[in-house]
């Protein structure tokens, strides 16, 4: 299951009632107090209450209704296609009518504080029955349905009356108009409904926050919390077996006890009639395990600085994410990340973000960041970018997407383009992606090192400055529209892709019309991909793999390697994973393999020169 949307109402500075749309990557900027880390925080009360308790002064002190209730609602996707509540049959959401009108799963927290301890209860807000008899089926004992369906003379031939399951299922089968009305079922009430719940939280994300402002001591969570995270994933993974350990503690126990009983009864049966056998409490397995890091000077981790502890907690991101795709551990992790910039050198920040986007790309991953820091936010896709920002008490809006946030955003935070203090540009290199970029730049580095009386290192050459047209980031976004303004000389690169006319070639009819100094092509092949060599592909990625000029080469490299990874077939895979798969494999061809490309390997796929004849063309052009 994965969350892609939160609902905040009555929670601090958050009154009125605030949708966010969540996605693999997602950061929240804005300024200082205007309700970034407010949000982690709901996220954390959400999945963790039993640790981050709320207390009666989260209540947002302006609301004008007087309501005493906080609201903390997640959507969900990816949900599972089953689930077993009875022993007798299984179910589906669908099936009993918990998915909203989207078909997602939306639970509500609503947590009362009207009392000192401040407590939840958990709904589903739910596409449900409204017809009189079809409406509280979900609500019902075993007994009681059976009494509905004899009321309602339902066929029960073929109906197993000792599951619940089967019941409402015919129940509501035999009804012509249901009435479906969206309203909110109590999950915490009712013996069904309550396994419902369980079901369902024993799938949910596990959620880790990691926050800005540390406690100096021992016990820092910012290092023992990824340490806790890793103890309660493993004892996820064999929860079967400490369920049989349980058990079987249970029984000789109860079995002493019971002994014990026994003998009591022969000595005094009225005092042993009102005595039986109860365990209190379930087990804490989470207690029994403590892990702590020890350097050689056997100083542990967590009393070294803050800035090593940050770089320890994002390598444990990387460590575990690649042991779940390599086990292939299908739950959901969700890493909250306040101000990742916190306590590290300026050499690290830039590294540690960019880390964190590509941990994003990963399957069963999601990062969700809070930053203020120019130069970070920049770095952000705009795409995952969150803008809070405070409209008056109690009112917060969070802006996404469109022109105008991502200007409002570049101005607050002073996002500015890399070339306003380099008045050497003499050209704009445009390209489709980062990757197009990562690609070209690397083989324009090696020709340029073969023989830079021929060709431009588009990278370090301060004459030219490289563009992905997505706008893939805040600087990227930015840039693209300043210098849209300046008048710079264009050059545009466009992937042919295999649609028949090709999707860019009325783009470069249009840059070329302009005349002068601007140009634009499409490549020969499909993409840039299709212009690395087997044998760099097969040294940096460990595989081997044969394509033509046409073919979809990060298709290619993304099924090879995972069915390299002995994970399953490739067709088991949701196009959303695929899609994952592909990307990731985009990032490896166009850097890794990249970098193992020399002259002789690039004239061997390119014959023609094609892309010799690029940097020709860029050189040409500046000089």
């Amino acid at each position: 299951m994965k969350i892609r949307e939160l609902i905040l109402k009555n929670f601090r500075g958050y009154g009125r009632e605030v949708r966010i749309a969540v996605d693999d990557l997602t950061v929240f900027i804005g300024k200082n107090d205007v309700g970034k880390s407010t949000v982690l925080e709901a996220l954390n009360a959400f999945f963790n209450e039993k640790e981050a308790k709320l207390e009666t002064a989260d209540l947002c002190v302006y609301i004008a209704d007087g309501s005493k209730t906080i609201t903390i609602g997640c959507v969900f996707e990816d949900l599972p296609s089953s689930l077993t509540i009875d022993a007798t049959a299984s179910t589906s959401l669908n099936a009993e009518f918990i998915l909203n009108s989207d078909s997602y799963l939306e639970i509500h927290k609503e947590f009362d504080c009207s009392v000192k301890t401040v407590k939840s209860t958990v709904y589903a807000v739910a596409l449900h029955p409204s017809a009189t008899n079809y409406n509280d089926l979900l609500s019902l004992k075993n007994q009681d349905l059976k009494s509905r369906i004899r009321q309602l003379a339902v066929d029960d031939a073929d109906v197993n009356l000792s599951s619940n399951v089967q019941m409402r299922q015919a129940i509501w089968g035999q009804c012509s108009d249901l009435q479906l009305t969206t309203k909110k079922i109590q999950l915490d009430k009712g013996d069904d409904l309550k396994a419902i719940w369980g079901a369902l939280s024993s799938q949910l994300p596990i959620f880790a926050l990691f926050k800005a402002d540390r406690q100096s001591s021992d016990e820092d969570s910012e290092v023992q919390d990824p340490m806790k995270l890793a103890i309660a994933e493993a004892l996820s993974e064999v929860e079967d077996e400490l369920l049989a350990v349980k058990q079987v503690v249970r029984e000789k126990v109860e079995g002493i006890a019971n002994a014990t009983l026994n003998k009591l009864r022969e000595m005094d049966p009225e005092l042993a009639s009102e005595l039986s056998p109860n365990f209190k409490a379930e087990p804490k397995w989470d207690g029994i395990f403590k892990l702590s890091l020890t350097g050689d000077d056997q100083i542990p981790i967590n009393k070294r600085g803050s800035g090593v502890r940050r770089l320890i907690l994002l390598n444990f991101f990387r460590a575990e994410v690649e042991r779940r795709m390599r086990d292939g551990n299908a739950s959901n992790v969700i890493y909250a990340i306040e101000e990742p910039e916190t306590a590290q050198h300026p050499d690290n920040q830039k590294r540690i973000v960019e880390t964190l986007i590509d941990l994003a790309e990963q399957p069963h991953c999601q990062i969700l960041l809070t930053t203020h820091v120019p130069g970070l936010a920049g770095l952000v896709p705009v795409e995952s970018i969150r803008y809070i920002k405070k409209v008056a008490a109690g009112h917060i809006e969070i802006g996404s997407g469109t022109t105008d946030i991502l200007e409002e955003v570049s101005a607050a935070l002073g996002v500015l383009p890399n070339i306003e203090d380099a008045p050497e540009v003499r050209i704009i290199v445009c390209v489709e992606g980062k990757h197009d970029i990562n690609c070209i730049g690397i083989l324009s580095n090696i020709l340029f090192d073969s023989d830079p009386s021929q060709y431009v290192d588009i990278l370090r050459d301060k004459r030219v400055v490289t563009i992905p047209l997505g706008g893939s980031s805040l600087q990227e976004w930015v840039s693209k529209n300043y210098l849209a303004k300046i008048g710079v000389a264009e050059w545009h690169l466009y992937d042919r892709d295999i649609e028949v006319p090709p999707k860019y070639e009325r783009s470069c009819a249009q840059v070329n019309a302009r005349g002068g100094n601007h140009s634009a092509r499409l490549t020969l092949k499909r993409e840039v991909e299709n212009y690395l060599h087997s044998d760099a592909i097969s040294e940096a990625l460990g595989i081997v793999v044969a394509f033509t000029g046409v073919e979809d080469v990060p298709n290619i490299v993304a099924k090879k390697l995972y069915e390299a990874s002995g994970e399953g077939p490739w067709s088991d895979l949701s196009d959303r994973l695929r899609k994952r798969k592909e990307g990731l494999a985009k990032t490896q061809l166009n850097l890794d393999a990249a970098m193992k490309m020399t002259p002789s390997r690039l004239d061997t796929v390119d014959p023609g020169e094609e892309v010799k004849g690029w940097l020709r063309d860029i050189l040409r052009r500046i000089s």
